[in-house]
């Protein structure tokens, strides 16, 4: 376990102090975090540059940023790489309007757009999917990404999306495998919002506890233990029921380290 690395998506908590932030995550017992570098956070992407400070602050409670959340603007890849972050996350949109293998192109090609800034600056882009308007499956990941190189660019597999999708996640890791930037833990499922009597069955998606949705954090952290995993695994702190978080991911720090130990 010593080989792997704890990280939290801070998204919940955007209206602590970073000094708040930090001491709470680090007596959670988490390495890191990903922060998202989004406007209304405590840094914004127009302040990219400030990451190097930022940085020092989460370094001050023994933290590390293992990734952000952002946009893709040079300023961002700039202030990643003078902070010593690795990974910008995002996910390419998926349109009705173009159809799914249009989307998939334009998507190729803004990341192989990117390429020179992830050289001229170390940065990698990782690529996650996500249920909706985005790419939903490993397999999805694999066919927009498989042809570049996974020096520059990643694949953040995510348990929850794979699952609400179909996949198992030894199949979901192993499609990804070679890109295999970041480990997401999140847990979710299908909950109707309607009875049968219903002309027209309504679901939800709801977002729970690791031990508690389709995917299987166990068989994941198995496979990854199987096949030597060393990264990162973010758990993004993503609960339908929000005001429980604080509660939750305690609970659920506490599930993933058990896997792994």
């Amino acid at each position: 376990m010593e080989n792997l690395k704890f990280s939290v998506f801070t998204k919940p908590w955007k209206n602590l102090s970073v000094w708040e932030l930090a001491t709470f995550i680090s007596d959670l017992g988490f390495d890191g975090i990903e922060f998202p570098l989004r406007e209304g956070y405590q840094l914004g992407p127009e302040n990219a540059a400030n990451l190097p400070q930022l940085a020092k602050q989460f370094e001050d409670h023994g933290l590390k940023i293992y990734s952000v959340a952002s946009s893709t603007d040079e300023k961002v890849f700039a202030g990643c790489a003078q902070a010593g972050i690795p990974i910008i996350r995002i996910m390419p949109e998926i349109t009705l309007k173009d159809g799914y293998m249009a989307s998939v192109e334009r998507a190729r090609a803004h990341i192989e757009s990117l390429l020179p800034l992830c050289e001229k600056y170390g940065v990698k882009i990782g690529i996650q999917q996500h249920y909706g308007n985005n790419i939903v499956d490993s397999m999805g990941l694999l066919h927009l990404i498989e042809d570049m190189d996974p020096e520059y660019v990643g694949a953040i597999w995510d348990s929850a999306h794979d699952a609400l999708a179909g996949q198992q996640p030894e199949f979901g890791l192993d499609i990804v495998w070679s890109h295999l930037c970041m480990v997401n833990f999140k847990n979710a499922y299908y909950k109707r919002l309607n009875g049968p009597e219903a002309l027209h069955a309504e679901w939800q998606r709801y977002f729970t506890t690791g031990r508690q949705g389709l995917a299987s954090w166990a068989r994941a952290a198995e496979y990854l233990n199987k096949n030597y995993y060393r990264g990162v695994v973010c758990l993004t702190a993503e609960y339908t029921d929000e005001p429980e978080v604080n509660r939750l991911i305690k609970k659920d720090i506490e599930y993933a380290k058990s896997l792994f130990a």
